[in-house]
C-alpha cells in the first residue's frame, strides 16, 4: 500500500520443525525465503548458541574436578546444558558416571536450546560486546554459602562470544514478494521471551516506515513479555498490536474436537469468542491500539467469520478478514491499511503491568492474576526457596518471564476459553541473570520438550535431487 514495511520474525527451531508443528517460515504465497534453509540450520546461529552454552557447562564441570577454588555446591548448580531438538530423555540426567577421571557425579539436565539463557541474551543484546557482558553475568550456581557463581568468575564470557561473534549478525532474508525480513535469534514464548533480536528490531527501524514484529503465541505469553522484558530492555514503544484470530482456533476454545473442525459451526465459534474477548481486553490493558486479523482458512464459511466479526464491532477492535496464505499480499491490504492507520491514531506510550522494583512474588501474582485471571498463586517448597535465595543475593529486582502452556490462557492446558478463578501453581524458579529476567515455571510446562506420537519428522523426505518435501 506504499508503506515501506520491515518484518522480523524467530529463527526456527529443530526440535518444533520435526516435531508438532513443522515448519515455521509462513506457507502459501505468505511465507519467506528460502524455506528449507530457513527451517533448517539456517546460518548456525542456534548450533553456535548450542556451542556456547555447553562450553559453559563444560567449564563448569572441569571446575569442579580441577579443584572447585570457588566452592561451587554440586546440588546447587543452575546451568543446564542444551540441545535443539525434542529431547525428553535429556530432561533429568545424572553426569560424571564412571572412573575418577569422569569428574564428579552429579544431577543436571537438558533444556531445547530456543529456551536457553543464551539464546534470550542472544535476543536482548545490543552489540558483541554487551553480549559478552551479558555472558559474563550468567549464575551458574552457587557456592557452599549461598553466594553465586557467574560465568565470568569462570572467565568464560570471552570464549562464549567468540562462538557468538557471528550469531549476533542479524539474518536478511524476503518474503516471496521481496519485503524485508529479519529473522534472527529464536527464544520460545512460551518458555523465554518470545521475540527475535534487539538488534535486529533496532535495524529495521532505520529501514522501514513500520517495523512488523512477530511476538509469539498470543496477548497471554507473547504480548505481554513483549511489553515487559523486550520494550523494556530495548527502551521502545509499540505504535499497534495485531492478534491473529481464527475460526477454527475459536471453535477448538468453543469445544470442538480437532478432527471436526472443517465443519461449519458458528455456536462453536461464538462460544470460543471468550478466549478473544480476554486477550482483546489484555492488550487493552497496555494502553495501545489493536486490529485483529482474522486469518482465513479455506473451509471457513461467511457465517462463521461473521460472527468473529460482529464480536469485533462490539468490543470496538479494529478487524479485517485475511486471505495472505492464498492471495499474498493482495489478501492483506485491507489489514494494511487497518494497522497503518492504527499506527496514526496512537500515541506511543504503552505501560507496564508491573514495576521490576516489587518482590519478585508481587511481580508474578500481577501477570498471574491481571493477565491469566487466576485467583491465586501457589509455590512449590523448591520454588520458594529460591525466590528467597534470589533475593537474598540482589535479584529481586528483575522482570518476570513466565514458562507456561501456550494452548491455555491458563497454566492448564485442558483449560479452553477463558478460564478463570484457579490457583495458578509455580513448581520451579529460574534465574537467567545474563538475559536479566527471573523464570518462573508453572503447571507441568517442560523447558525440554518431548516429540509427539506422530512427529512431522516422520512425513518429510529428500529425493535424489536434493528436493525437499513434507514441511508444512
Amino acid at each position: 500500500i506504499g508503506v515501506r514495511g520491515v518484518i522480523c520474525i524467530r529463527e526456527p527451531s529443530l526440535g518444533p520443525v520435526f516435531g508438532v508443528k513443522g515448519g515455521a517460515a509462513g506457507g502459501g504465497y505468505s511465507q519467506v525465503v528460502p524455506m528449507a534453509d530457513i527451517n533448517l540450520h539456517f546460518t548456525g546461529d542456534i548450533h553456535a548458541v548450542t556451542s556456547a552454552n555447553n562450553l559453559l557447562a563444560a567449564l563448569v564441570d572441569n571446575h569442579i574436578h580441577q579443584g572447585n577454588e570457588l566452592k561451587l555446591n554440586p546440588k546447587r548448580i543452575i546451568w543446564k546444558r542444551c540441545l535443539d531438538m525434542n529431547e525428553r530423555a535429556l530432561r533429568e540426567i545424572v553426569v560424571g558416571l564412571g572412573p575418577p577421571g569422569s569428574g564428579v557425579t552429579r544431577p543436571d539436565g537438558f533444556t531445547i536450546t530456543a529456551a536457553s539463557e543464551v539464546m534470550a541474551i542472544l535476543a536482548l543484546s545490543r552489540d558483541l560486546k554487551d553480549l559478552k557482558e551479558r555472558c559474563g553475568r550468567i549464575v551458574v550456581g552457587f557456592n557452599t554459602d549461598g553466594k553465586p557463581v557467574t560465568a565470568s568468575q569462570l572467565k568464560a564470557q570471552g570464549a562464549m562470544a567468540i562462538l557468538l561473534k557471528d550469531a549476533v549478525k542479524p539474518n536478511l532474508v524476503q518474503t516471496l514478494e521481496h519485503t524485508p525480513a529479519f529473522v534472527h535469534a529464536g527464544p520460545f514464548a512460551n518458555i523465554a521471551h518470545g521475540t527475535s533480536s534487539l538488534v535486529a528490531t533496532r535495524i529495521a527501524l532505520k529501514l522501514g516506515d513500520i517495523v512488523v514484529q512477530e511476538a509469539g503465541f498470543a496477548a497471554d505469553l507473547g504480548a505481554e513479555k513483549f511489553f515487559d522484558i523486550f520494550c523494556e530492555a530495548a527502551g521502545l514503544k509499540v505504535s499497534a498490536c495485531v492478534i491473529v484470530a481464527t475460526a477454527r482456533a475459536l471453535k477448538m476454545h468453543g469445544g470442538v474436537a480437532k478432527e471436526a473442525l472443517d465443519h461449519e459451526d458458528p455456536q462453536a465459534v461464538r462460544r470460543g469468542l471468550a478466549n478473544l474477548e480476554r486477550h482483546v481486553e489484555n492488550l487493552k490493558k497496555f494502553h495501545v491500539p489493536i486490529v485483529v486479523a482474522i486469518n482465513r482458512f479455506p473451509k471457513d464459511t461467511d457465517k462463521e467469520l461473521g460472527v468473529i466479526e460482529e464480536f469485533c464491532k462490539r468490543a470496538g477492535a479494529a478487524f479485517a478478514p485475511c486471505t495472505n496464505f492464498e492471495r499474498g499480499g493482495e489478501g492483506a491490504v485491507d489489514l494494511a491499511r487497518k494497522v497503518v492507520a492504527a499506527t496514526k491514531a496512537s500515541d506511543p506510550n504503552a505501560v507496564r503491568l508491573y514495576d521490576n522494583a516489587w518482590p519478585i512474588k508481587r511481580k508474578v501474582e500481577a501477570i498471574a492474576k491481571e493477565i491469566y485471571r487466576a485467583e491465586s498463586v501457589s509455590y512449590a517448597p523448591e520454588a520458594d526457596e529460591m525466590i528467597k535465595l534470589l533475593e537474598a543475593n540482589g535479584y529481586g529486582g528483575l522482570p518476570i518471564c513466565i514458562a507456561k502452556t501456550q494452548s491455555s490462557i491458563s497454566h492448564d492446558a485442558k483449560l479452553i476459553g477463558a478460564p478463570q478463578g484457579f490457583e495458578f501453581p509455580v513448581r520451579d524458579v529460574r534465574l537467567s541473570a545474563g538475559a536479566g529476567f527471573v523464570v518462573a515455571v508453572a503447571g507441568d510446562m517442560m523447558l525440554m520438550p518431548g516429540l509427539p506420537k506422530v512427529p512431522s519428522a516422520e512425513k518429510m523426505d529428500i529425493d535424489e535431487k536434493g528436493t525437499i518435501t513434507g514441511f508444512r
